[in-house]
């Protein structure tokens, strides 16, 4: 059975990431951007990694720019953004597509796992999360819409199993 620590990905200082370290973790896996309406959300996100890292929870970033160009720069401009306007300390990864033929495979995974509104494979816009096992299974697609707030009973749920 295929689990995301089959798959490696490019952080974003260039290293290589093998997905297989975050084994026994529960993690939230996001893809983001620098220019979206839902850019506030890494606030979220990194309440949620400051809360829950110690007891083995790991908030994973992966910038895109497919949805309207809204994250244009390179990764020293991401890593500074990231930084500078929400203190972000969660991994991030390098630039990636989630959606067509160039697709990342850990997010056509990802999307295969755990389908959005009424079946559909394809990520609609910014911001999508996916909750992940311990075991590296996909628990559950969230929409851009959804706070990382609204997290904190499935991420409970998960480090009590």
């Amino acid at each position: 059975m295929t689990t995301i620590y089959d798959f490696k990905a490019t952080a974003l200082n260039g290293d290589p990431v093998d997905l297989a370290q975050y084994r026994g973790q529960v993690l939230l896996i996001v893809n983001t951007a620098s220019a979206c309406g839902f850019t506030p959300q890494y606030k979220g996100l990194e309440a949620l990694y400051r809360q829950y890292k110690e007891r083995g929870v790991v908030v994973l970033g992966f910038p895109c720019d497919q949805f309207g160009g809204q994250e244009p720069g390179d990764a020293s401009e991401i890593a500074d953004f990231c930084e500078k306007n929400y203190g972000v300390s969660f991994p991030l990864f390098a630039k990636l597509n989630v959606n067509g033929e160039d697709a990342h495979p850990l997010f056509t995974y990802l999307k295969k796992s755990a389908t959005g509104v009424l079946g559909s494979e394809s990520i609609k816009w910014n911001f999508t999360k996916f909750l992940i096992k311990k075991d590296g299974t996909v628990y559950q697609r969230y929409a851009s819409l959804t706070k990382p707030e609204d997290l904190q009973q499935d991420i409970d749920k998960l480090l009590a199993e």
